[in-house]
């Protein structure tokens, strides 16, 4: 699978803050480096938590795929504060979940008529007719609860994630009949903004293996709970 190839590749900058053209600006340095470098790649800016601005977004990718619809999607935004049961308090609670849980459903719900154009298309499942990536963590497993003393200091991020992962199984099977797969995909613990510089893999280590996994996807891996490897992780 090829990150980048003729056909038209549609990157949505997703921030849990209002959109800006200096946010963008900031946020964004490296995705317009690769935008000014292949003429394929769409850069469009999106509010998650924002309903007007998920609206807008929308129209702007729909202009884009036009009647091929969308065969992927990606929700990849999120954000993270260290909360410990001390420290953790119920408007850190509702601000996370706002938009590492909240958000993606509204997200993938706006965008299921083009989801659904796509997947009209073709046949089989995967991301070659249409797909929902919810990009979830390690530290979302319940049965992984003790396994790294960090994840106990992440209250709200663990517990919305965990979320998130419900939301996968729920449109698992509300969306099979429609042909559109859905799974949560762990990225590893990397070198961004959210990670830290303590994280022990890079962003580009990561990509080729998460490219792959995502060109492999098939009705098996519907409703799965997978890492950047393609190993099954659990509940």
């Amino acid at each position: 699978m090829k990150p980048l190839g003729k056909e038209e590749s549609v990157r949505v900058c997703e921030t849990e803050m209002a959109g800006t053209e200096l946010a963008l600006e900031e946020k964004a340095q490296e995705l317009q480096q690769l935008s000014k470098q292949y003429s394929n790649i769409k850069l469009l800016q999106l509010d998650v938590v924002c309903e007007n601005s998920i609206k807008k977004v929308v129209k702007e990718v729909e202009e884009i795929v036009g009647d091929k619809g969308l065969n992927c999607l990606i929700n990849n935004a999120g954000i993270n504060v260290l909360a410990s049961l001390e420290e953790v308090t119920a408007e850190t609670m509702l601000t996370i979940y706002e938009t590492n849980t909240v958000a993606q459903l509204m997200v993938t719900k706006a965008f299921l008529p083009l989801l659904r154009k796509a997947a009209q298309l073709s046949t089989g499942m995967g991301c070659h007719r249409a797909a929902i990536i919810n990009m979830s963590s390690l530290a979302a497993s319940m049965q992984l609860v003790q396994a790294n003393e960090m994840f106990l200091k992440v209250y709200p991020y663990r517990i919305a994630k965990t979320a998130l992962n419900m939301i996968t199984r729920c449109l698992a099977a509300d969306l099979k009949s429609d042909g559109i797969l859905c799974i949560s995909l762990h990225p590893g613990w990397l070198q961004t903004d959210m990670g830290g510089n303590m994280a022990p893999m890079q962003v580009q280590e990561a990509i080729p293996g998460i490219l792959s996994v995502l060109d492999r996807l098939g009705e098996k891996e519907n409703g799965s709970f997978l890492d950047w490897q393609g190993e099954t992780l659990p509940w």
